[in-house]
């Protein structure tokens, strides 16, 4: 196998494990649910990482790129403020409570990684402080304004998710919605 199909494969493998376990949790996904998703043989699994651990930290680290690539992409200005808007938008949306695979790997696995050590620990509190950075829009720290904004977008997909039908997810995802706009107000 050349060095290009390795890495494309080696993208497979992370693609697939990043959406595997935000959908199903990383508890309920084995090695070879997320091989077989990828369509390759649980055999190859190893020449690629060394455990299970060390593929939920790159599948989280991958999903964390996946969602916040095209806000941290954006040049600034007023493209850069657009793409924010759009980013909160789409995470306060009725198909973000529904798609938790696509969606924000820290509300679909933060509590779960909360209770690992080593690598996945470690990325997912670089995570926190990525987004916190970018919901401040500040490159050089987690401001207050970008913590509060994170705790309340993620209680905010979390209760939805957890509702019992549409129309509480729903009231659930407009108190969100109203909540970052008071938060902007005051920061």
């Amino acid at each position: 196998m050349s060095a290009d199909e390795k890495q494309k494969t080696h993208e497979r493998i992370l693609k697939a494990a990043s959406q595997l376990f935000r959908e199903r949790g990383i508890e309920t996904t084995s090695v070879a649910d997320v091989m077989k998703a990828a369509g390759l043989t649980h055999g190859g699994f190893y020449r690629h990482f060394a455990s299970k651990e060390a593929l939920v930290a790159a599948a989280f680290s991958h999903a964390v790129d996946e969602v916040l690539s095209d806000v941290e992409a954006a040049p600034s200005g007023p493209d850069h403020a657009s793409a924010l808007d759009h980013y909160v938008a789409r995470y306060l949306s009725a198909e973000h409570v529904a798609d938790r695979g696509q969606g924000c790997p820290l509300a679909a696995l933060g509590t779960e990684i909360g209770r690992l050590d080593g690598a996945a620990e470690a990325e997912a509190s670089d995570a926190v402080e990525r987004m916190a950075r970018l919901l401040a829009a500040d490159e050089r720290a987690a401001t207050d304004k970008g913590v509060a904004t994170m705790a309340l977008l993620l209680g905010t997909i979390t209760l939805a998710r957890l509702a019992k039908n549409r129309e509480l997810a729903d009231r659930i995802l407009g108190a969100g919605k109203r909540g970052t706009a008071l938060i902007e107000q005051r920061w």
